[in-house]
């Protein structure tokens, strides 16, 4: 097992590896740019090294000195969370090069699966169903002739992207031009790349996808699915596991599809494969995602497992120790995305958090998040403040403990996308489980009436309140030291155990963490 790991990420995610790498009894590094300084996760670690200016580039995509504050601290691994380097092929060739074992699929999966035209080919050489679309990057000379033959209305995709960057709808012929401009624009800026593909745009489609993980010794088991069609422009904010819109027979194909595909490229650790399922039923393959998923919480909320810790396991050569028999699926959990945002424009909304009041977590409720009474919220990162999960018995129960836990979250200083959040779950598309991805747009056309008081108690009360959580936040992170070494030593045996525990958990009202 490894003895140090340097999560090269911020934001709530390295504060979400540094507590299981805490749990384990492993020495977590934290890196932080200019603009992170006082960051939770720096708080967190047990050492935090500068690295560099804000702007990303300067600091968290820098892998030259990724690579030298991991040397300096003698660590074992680098685990580098969602987004960033994540699935950066070189970071982790570089790893490799400096005898640090990278927490993540190898370098040849990444290489081979970087570029979302090939991901397309590989998928249909296994004979799993793709979208109409192009087989090759497209270039504007031939941009109109290939566009025609893939049919409107479809979508413009950067060959490199994720995240819903550098995806475009295009409706007519007239629109194509300015739209593959803007994508190659996004594409550049975000991954250095302005390769574009088209794909055919399937209307009222679901969003669904599937959790995978596989061991160095070939074995591929799979977490089931979850839900993500309520998305905004092309990115998700609410998440749903398991997804009631399916019948068992589509469910399979699914699975099925989804453990092909892995093991066709030999796939290692953490992955998530998407998928587009249409109204009429037909599945087609959307993307690998060659990491863990910002939404894998609400997974490890209906199963039982802590997958960071099991990816670490995995990085650090184990076998799984369980069959996909163990892996159970009980209740429905639901995660919400508190973003630093105006509900009504969604223009991001950076600033200083003057008071922070969150929902006191449960067996039925989870925060992962980083934010604090004084924390910046810096225009140059994503805006998630918090992910925001409940637990219920049934997918209803599940639904209005969110409602309810997010009429408790209030964050003063920002805006936050909380008003737009209840307003999907108390759509009755969202009610009865029948909506699809163009359920946001469909809300934004509809008059905004708020449902619920965001923030109708008095001064008096607001600062007792921001006074008392300034408190507890100081006092769980000067305790995070033993509340996190409760299962130090844990071995692969003892996360099976644990996971076997989840339905006691619930009963008798235990934490997740």
């Amino acid at each position: 097992m490894f003895k140090k790991i340097l999560i090269s990420n911020r934001g709530e995610i390295a504060c979400r590896i540094i507590r299981t790498c805490k749990k384990l009894g492993i020495s977590a590094v934290a890196i932080y740019s200019a603009a992170d300084a006082r960051a939770m996760h720096v708080r967190m670690a047990d050492e935090a090294y500068l690295i560099g200016p804000a702007p990303p580039s300067e600091s968290y995509l820098n892998i030259v000195k990724i690579i030298e504050i991991a040397l300096l601290a003698k660590v074992d691994a680098i685990h580098p969370g969602y987004g960033f380097l994540s699935e950066n092929a070189a970071f982790a060739v570089a790893c490799r090069d400096n005898d640090i074992k990278f927490i993540g699929p190898t370098p040849e999966v990444l290489e081979k699966l970087k570029d979302k035209v090939i991901a397309r080919q590989i998928a249909k050489k296994a004979g799993i169903p793709v979208l109409p679309g192009t087989n090759t990057s497209v270039g504007d000379k031939n941009a109109l002739k290939r566009a025609v033959k893939v049919g409107f209305p479809l979508m413009v995709k950067a060959a490199a992207g994720g995240g819903g960057i550098g995806m475009q709808i295009v409706r007519s012929a007239q629109e194509l031009d300015n739209t593959i401009q803007r994508a190659r624009s996004q594409a550049a800026s975000s991954f250095g790349s302005t390769r574009l593909y088209f794909e055919r745009y399937l209307e009222q489609a679901s969003h669904i996808e599937v959790q995978i993980l596989a061991d160095e010794k070939k074995n591929t088991v799979h977490f089931f699915e979850r839900d993500c069609s309520v998305q905004r422009r092309n990115q998700k904010i609410v998440e749903v596991a398991p997804t009631v819109k399916i019948k068992s027979k589509q469910r399979k194909a699914l699975i099925k599809n989804a453990l092909k595909l892995a093991k066709s490229v030999g796939y290692t650790n953490a992955g998530t494969v998407e998928f587009l399922v249409s109204t009429e039923g037909d599945i087609y393959f959307l993307e690998l995602n060659k990491r863990l998923q910002v939404e894998h919480g609400i997974t490890e909320m209906i199963t039982g497992f802590d997958l960071v810790e099991l990816q670490i396991w995995i990085a650090s050569g184990e076998r799984l120790p369980f069959k996909q028999k163990a892996i159970q699926e009980r209740g429905f959990a639901m995660e919400a995305r508190i973003n630093a945002e105006d509900p009504y424009t969604f223009f991001p909304s950076p600033g200083i958090i003057s008071s922070i009041y969150q929902p006191k977590e449960n067996h039925k409720v989870r925060i992962d998040g980083s934010i604090v009474q004084g924390h910046e919220v810096s225009p140059f990162y994503d805006p998630l403040l918090a992910k925001l999960m409940c637990w219920g018995a049934t997918r209803e129960a599940a639904r209005l403990e969110l409602i309810k836990a997010l009429g408790k979250f209030r964050v003063k200083g920002v805006e936050t996308n909380i008003p737009f959040l209840k307003r999907v779950l108390g759509s009755p598309e969202f009610v009865e489980g029948i909506y699809d991805t163009g359920l946001v747009e469909k809300l934004l056309t509809e008059p905004f009436a708020e449902t619920g008081p965001i923030s109708n108690h008095d001064d008096k009360r607001e600062r007792e309140i921001a006074a008392a959580t300034a408190v507890a936040m100081v006092t769980a992170q000067n305790g995070n030291q033993s509340r996190y070494h409760e299962f130090s030593g844990s071995s692969p045996w003892k996360i099976f155990a644990r996971s076997q525990q989840l339905s006691d958990r619930v009963g008798l009202g235990r934490g997740w963490r």
